[in-house]
């Protein structure tokens, strides 16, 4: 065993397990001789994924498709990942030599499922304990070494049943969905949850009556020299009687009380034209003090909506950041519901908070803080620099996205232990009577911070754009009852009610948190799925839900009701709660999830499929029309009695309105017959396809086949067909352009003993020798470009990446990354148009516009494509690797 201070005694060795291979590096640092760090590598054995990994003896049961026997008080069918099994031989060779096995995985339910199914694959025959720590730093590693416990097997029950009821509902359902909709789509307990609330909220935005109000806005001049002499108000009332802001409409463009006025631009103008060049006067000032309290030390769901608003990261790359600065030693864990600190990280805050800003900020006892979150899981802490002491982010030797969220983190944390802003909030009323006689009462506003404690550090972000936010001022004029006041300005505006906003990632984890669904770790992964399956996709940081999203919610909600409810999937949360703490028997309740127990359950619900229409599910009627959306196999496309429309992949639902779906009738449909190719006599068309417009040849039914289809017999005969090129439109293209795409690829001879062709390819026009290929620079050259000039292309060195449209003149300049200081631009490239921010590149995606994209979308754009770099799915393509010698 280790003496205090955590270091091994001699004659003998300690194997601890870790997760990762960063965290092992950083931790055999710390603990010194006596004990070998190894990491597993993430999860080494899981529910089999595919039939191969089924043991042959089980592949005749009923149940191995789910890897669970059903049958037998839900026992799972453990695998090791094919992937791991040369590591679970390393793992068993150094647990040969050791005395005792560390099982330091994370310390929450899923590492303490690691630890077990470590402990289960290994069958160590020394001590096994748990090594739990919060912060990797050599104190706390050394201290979780010197005082290790048992493993906690109620913790493992819990994420055991959650893993099982996960696979349950994924492996029954999801045929449902290749059945009934479409292949290849997948259904889970909370991403499909998830998925319905993004559905709903478009719902609402298409059944959503716009409703027109118009108010009065004034300038108020006080004739004081004193600043401000001047201050902007609103009309609030007219006679007594309150005039009609957004907040008085239903969704359906109705008023909701008859007690409320609303005024129509007639009466706004009249009204205005009545009220101008009248006295006014101060009729009340009403003066509250302001106070504002810190925000408490971020957890796992909002450091992921602040990282979001202020940053621009999905909380998939969030929580990818969080992980590398934990491992390295910078953050504490960061899956955790806790909002606590310790009393050294309290002492560390108040200490750091007096050195950069006074001792005035400063309050006189420590800010303790709760959990609001319901079950919230396990005693961790907040999210916070690690540490007794914290290291400011100039100190930390971080940058680019770690940088950034440390310091994140770091603001959060010190301004968390500061004092209140303080500070008065005022309200004016303002009167007049018009020439009729009306008695108008406008109103404003303000807002005075006096002491800014806590926001000298730290102001959180907002979802709404147009909020304000804490640290900002409204300043009004020192008023007083019965002060005279003159209107400079007085005019009547009008204004619509919104639709409610999209979700965006910020919202979509606090409305799911809000609900209690699902837990808070599992968020990112969560949304990063509905992302990558299709069934959402972003317009700036908005979540839009796709067609296919709403065929899939609506089987489910019609056929599964009970299984996406949000009332039920936040009760299951708490079953598992109950199981963690010894207070539920998981059997018994998979029992009654999955056989029904007298109920209606999961098996019985997937066993009979006879009732479910799939085209009903799959079809949606525009209002007020006679035409039908439907989702097809290859994509959504308007039905109306037999012509159909396919439907363009950037519209988002409530953008569909009936003008935009006569719109797309109204479009040239294809088929549209050009003439005769004279060199072959077949008629030439030009038609739209799933890829866009193309032009193809008509063959007679008995032209020849291929003669490649095997056994003998010919492959129906292939007519030419080609894409149109960008210069070109469907309702114009002539049969003379139909005939030179036609052509393509076009031989323009042989250079090297290898034929050279033009050609038109996804990317653009090129020229192909053999397996070389260069880009071209116009889809002219297509038809003009000479074997010399294609000899001198391919002399020149080639130009990979987005490098060939470095010079090119940006199409739009968005500003600059605060994090970063660097410029962002929208630029052209090769495969359309991308942002950079001069090192990283970026694809714009499906609803991105080159016209609309903001900084903010640009940011997240730009942080993903960091992320798949790092995780070894891409290449940055601003750096040019040298060329390779040749010997």
């Amino acid at each position: 065993m280790p003496d205090r201070n955590g270091t091994k005694q001699p004659g003998g060795t300690r194997l601890v397990i870790v997760e990762s291979p960063a965290k092992a590096k950083t931790i055999a640092g710390y603990l010194g001789s006596g004990y070998v760090v190894e990491s597993s590598i993430g999860h080494i054995r899981d529910l089999p994924e595919r039939a191969a990994d089924i043991p042959s003896k089980l592949k005749g049961e009923a149940w191995a498709r789910l890897g669970v026997n059903v049958d037998h008080d839900f026992e799972p069918l453990y695998v090791v990942n094919a992937d791991k099994k040369q590591q679970v031989a390393k793992l068993k060779k150094l647990l040969q030599e050791a005395d005792e096995l560390l099982l330091a995985t994370d310390e929450d339910r899923e590492g303490e499922a690691i630890a077990w199914h470590l402990q289960e694959v290994l069958k160590p025959k020394v001590p096994v304990h748990r090594m739990v720590f919060h912060e990797i730093t050599p104190d706390a590693i050394r201290d979780a070494a010197r005082t290790p416990r048992e493993l906690n097997i109620k913790l493992v029950d819990a994420q055991e049943t959650r893993r099982i009821l996960d696979r349950l509902y994924g492996y029954e359902i999801s045929p449902v969905l290749w059945k009934k909709v479409m292949p290849k789509l997948s259904a889970g307990r909370v991403q499909s949850v998830a998925t319905r609330l993004v559905v709903e909220r478009e719902r609402e935005r298409i059944a959503f009556v716009p409703a027109s109000y118009w108010d009065l806005a004034a300038t108020f001049e006080t004739g004081k020299p004193e600043e401000p002499s001047s201050f902007g108000a609103t009309l609030v009332a007219l006679d007594g009687k309150r005039v009609a802001q957004g907040r008085d409409f239903t969704a359906q463009g109705r008023i909701k009380s008859d007690e409320i006025l609303h005024l129509d631009e007639e009466s706004a103008q009249g009204l205005a034209a009545r009220l101008r060049d009248r006295p006014y006067a101060v009729k009340s000032v009403e003066r509250k003090p302001y106070k504002r309290s810190p925000y408490a030390p971020f957890r796992t769901t909002t450091l992921q909506q602040e990282a979001s608003r202020k940053l621009g990261f999905s909380a998939k790359y969030t929580m990818q950041v969080a992980q590398k600065l934990y491992e390295n030693g910078f953050i504490t864990y960061m899956r955790t519901d806790s909002i606590q600190l310790s009393e050294t990280a309290i002492k560390a805050a108040r200490a750091q908070a007096q050195t950069l800003y006074g001792a005035d900020y400063i309050p006189d006892k420590p800010r303790v803080y709760r959990s609001k979150v319901k079950n919230a899981q396990e005693a961790h802490e907040a999210i916070r620099p690690s540490g007794d002491t914290f290291r400011t982010p100039g100190e930390t030797g971080l940058s680019g996205d770690q940088f950034r969220l440390y310091e994140l983190i770091w603001k959060r944390t010190v301004a968390s232990q500061m004092k209140d802003a303080a500070g008065q909030s005022v309200s004016v009323r303002v009167t007049g009577e018009s020439t009729a006689g009306e008695t108008a009462e406008f109103g404003a506003s303000g807002k005075i911070i006096t002491f800014y404690g806590f926001l000298k550090a730290y102001v959180e972000g907002a979802d709404d754009p147009a909020s304000d936010l804490d640290d900002q001022e409204r300043r009004l004029p020192a008023l007083e009852e019965a002060d005279p006041l003159t209107a400079s300005e007085l005019s009547a505006e009008g204004h619509s009610t919104r639709p409610p906003a999209r979700y965006t990632e910020a919202s979509l984890v606090k409305e799911l948190e809000d609900r209690e669904i699902g837990r808070p770790s599992t968020y990112a992964s969560i949304i990063g799925t509905i992302l990558d399956r299709g069934y959402v996709f972003k317009k700036g940081t908005a979540l839009v839900p796709s067609f296919l999203a709403f065929a899939v919610v609506n089987l489910l909600e019609k056929h599964f009701g009970h299984l996406v409810d949000y009332d039920f999937t936040a009760q299951m949360e708490d079953v598992l709660d109950k199981i963690a703490q010894g207070e539920a028997e998981r059997v018994r309740w998979l029992q009654t999830f999955y056989h029904g127990n007298g109920g209606e359950g999961l098996k019985q619900l997937v066993s009979d499929l006879g009732e479910i229409d799939a085209k009903e599910i799959s079809s949606f009627p525009i209002s007020d029309t006679d035409i039908m959306i439907r989702v097809g196999r290859y994509g959504p496309y308007l039905d109306r009695d037999g012509q159909r429309v396919n439907i363009p992949e950037d519209i988002a639902p409530d953008e569909l309105t009936a003008e935009k779906a006569e719109e797309l009738f109204a479009q040239p449909s294809g088929d549209r017959e050009l003439g005769v190719d004279p060199g072959t006599g077949h008629v030439v068309i030009a038609k739209t396809g799933r890829f866009g417009p193309y032009v193809t040849e008509v063959l007679p039914d008995d032209a020849p086949g291929s003669g490649a289809g095997g056994r003998g017999k010919n492959t129906p005969a292939k007519p030419r067909t080609a894409s149109l090129l960008g210069s070109m439109s469907l309702d114009t293209v002539t049969l003379d352009d139909a005939l030179k795409l036609l052509s393509l690829p076009r031989l323009l001879g042989d250079l090297d003993g290898e034929p050279v062709t033009a050609q038109n390819g996804r990317f653009g026009p090129y020229l192909k020798k053999g397996t070389d290929s260069r880009s071209l620079q116009s889809e002219d050259q297509l038809f003009t470009v000479t074997l010399e000039e294609a000899k001198e292309i391919f002399a020149q060195p080639k130009q990979r990446g987005r490098g060939r449209a470095a010079s090119a003149p940006p199409l739009r300049e968005l500003g600059e990354d605060t994090g970063t200081g660097r410029q962002i631009v929208v630029k052209e490239g090769r495969f359309g148009p991308y942002v950079t921010d001069g090192e990283t590149n970026a694809s714009l995606r499906k609803g991105d516009e080159v016209e609309s994209i903001t900084v903010q979308r640009a940011l997240e754009l730009l942080a993903e494509r960091r992320e798949k770099v790092a995780a070894g799915g891409g290449k940055k393509t601003t750096r040019k690797r040298p060329a390779k010698s040749r010997s």
